[in-house]
């Protein structure tokens, strides 16, 4: 079996959150540590400016004022890098931090790179995933292969905020 024919490992509830830190899209460093004391919402997407992607951070900023309120940050994270993220920050004027993993070494710590269907192909790329992380930096919640359409809304749901 080589390393190219393992699934990627999936993070369950109790779980530590893998530690990250990653440039933002001014460039400037994020992680996780700093947002210790709060819960925080950490999603995977596959790529900036595309339909499903758009979609999910648009209904991010959408609940980020809820959120917040309810002691929630959000990070999203994609292999696009900063400057990607910039533009797609600007046209869809998101108020989110979006992070650039490049290297894909953070989506796979969280098990949100590796095999998955697209269009009933098997193909390897990032599997679209949301993590809520405790204030102490343990896995709260780990859904993976969600919909970009109406998942900030089930995800406010399964959190009690309506």
């Amino acid at each position: 079996m080589t390393d190219t024919d393992v699934a990627p490992v999936r993070l369950a509830p109790g779980d530590p959150a893998p530690e990250f830190t990653l440039p933002d899209a001014d460039g400037n460093p994020v992680s996780l540590a700093s947002h210790r004391g709060r819960r925080v919402i950490v999603y995977c997407y596959p790529a900036a400016l595309t339909p499903g992607c758009t979609t999910q951070a648009v209904d991010f900023t959408a609940a980020a004022g809820d959120l917040a309120e309810a002691g929630l940050d959000i990070i999203g994270i994609s292999p696009d890098p900063p400057e990607k993220l910039l533009r797609f920050r600007e046209k869809e004027e998101l108020r989110i931090t979006l992070l650039s993993d490049p290297e894909k070494q953070v989506l796979a710590a969280y098990g949100a790179f590796g095999t998955k269907k697209l269009y009933g192909k098997e193909v390897v790329g990032v599997i679209r995933s949301t993590f809520v992380v405790d204030a102490e930096g343990r896995i709260e919640k780990a859904a993976y292969n969600v919909k970009a359409t109406g998942h900030v809304a089930k995800l406010r749901r399964d959190l009690g905020l309506g």
